[in-house]
């Protein structure tokens, strides 16, 4: 396979850094989360990790994470950090006794599942719970991470840095953004490389119109973490901010697609504007309007564009799910 006739795009393996993924609060600690440490009966390892299929994708993974929570390995043979997490990720589903499962997917064999999810490197590994992506990873992290991340999918853990990153998310949802920036504040007081907390209040300061500080911030965020999905997040925000200049208003482009259906130009820059004001459905539904009039305009610009939407957004933003349903029915019904 190669990139020209990959469904989903993008480079694997080469250049795959590690990366948190941070789906929702699904993914948080609660109050009734069990002790730290790990079961000492642990399931048959045959029940804890196995390989899956498109067909089988729906069975292996969606309804078995209504059981608990479900790890898929999105792998491909040729990949050497995916040789490199697989014997790690594997030891550590063994050692959480049974909280978790693991499921891997050769991409190479069934590309449609990651197409669907934007998968765009690998290794990725998507946690899912109650048949929903809640969180995840790319590249070959160190086992400590990898443990870490089992623990806070399988509500294992936390501690009072997550406390108060769900809490500074809850103040956002709620809008209030003062009280969510002056978390994210005390988080860095206490861990001034912290990336969730940067990329949080980063995001805080680019919306509030902050944007010189906002970047300051991301300047901020170690080398190492500087892929992370939370900081691609915010730039990709501020990507899409600087394309809108020059497009005209709104209601210019409504009136050339009122005049002519086919103009995906207007469409397009209509999608970009509809964004930049907060109508996230609304430029998804064009994008997505484009990609089935004429699927190879432009070289494939509306999907890509709709990409970029996703990663801006949030996996777990209702636009994004919504949307990337849209874009499945479309590309592999």
């Amino acid at each position: 396979m190669n990139n020209r006739d990959n469904p989903y795009g993008g480079p694997y393996g080469a250049g795959a850094g590690s990366t948190s993924v941070t789906f929702g609060n699904g993914g948080q600690p609660d109050a009734a989360a069990r002790p730290t440490g790990f079961q000492e009966s642990a399931p048959a390892a045959a029940d804890l990790i196995k390989e899956t299929s498109t067909a089988a994708f729906a069975g292996d993974v969606i309804q078995e994470s209504r059981r608990q929570p479900v790890l898929v390995d999105f792998w491909a043979p040729w990949c050497g950090p995916c040789k490199q997490l697989t014997p790690v990720l594997e030891k550590a589903v063994r050692e959480a006794g049974g909280r978790v499962k693991l499921v891997k997917l050769n991409i190479d064999d069934h590309p449609a599942i990651p197409g669907q999810l934007g998968i765009q490197s690998i290794p990725a590994v998507i946690a899912f719970k109650d048949g929903q992506p809640i969180d995840g990873f790319m590249g070959a992290i160190p086992e400590s991470q990898v443990r870490e991340f089992i623990k806070r999918v399988s509500g294992d853990g936390g501690g009072r840095v997550e406390e108060a990153l769900a809490a500074a998310a809850e103040a956002r949802e709620a809008g209030d953004q003062q009280m969510a920036a002056q978390i994210y504040s005390a988080v860095l007081q206490q861990e001034p490389q912290h990336v969730e907390a940067l990329a949080g209040l980063a995001d805080l300061l680019f919306e509030a119109g902050q944007t010189e500080q906002a970047r300051e911030l991301l300047d901020r965020v170690p080398e190492a973490k500087k892929g992370a999905a939370s900081v691609a997040a915010v730039r990709a925000k501020m990507a899409l901010a600087e394309q809108v200049a020059g497009l005209g208003d709104i209601g210019e482009l409504q009136r050339r697609l009122e005049d002519d259906p086919t103009d995906h130009q207007a469409r397009f820059d209509l999608a970009l504007l509809q964004n930049a004001h907060g109508r996230r459905q609304e430029a998804a539904d064009n994008l997505l309007a484009i990609v089935k009039a004429d699927r190879g305009w432009k070289d494939d610009a509306a999907r890509a564009k709709l990409l970029e939407f996703f990663d801006a957004w949030g996996m777990s933003d209702p636009a994004t799910l919504a949307a990337r349903r849209k874009l499945s029915s479309l590309l592999f019904s």
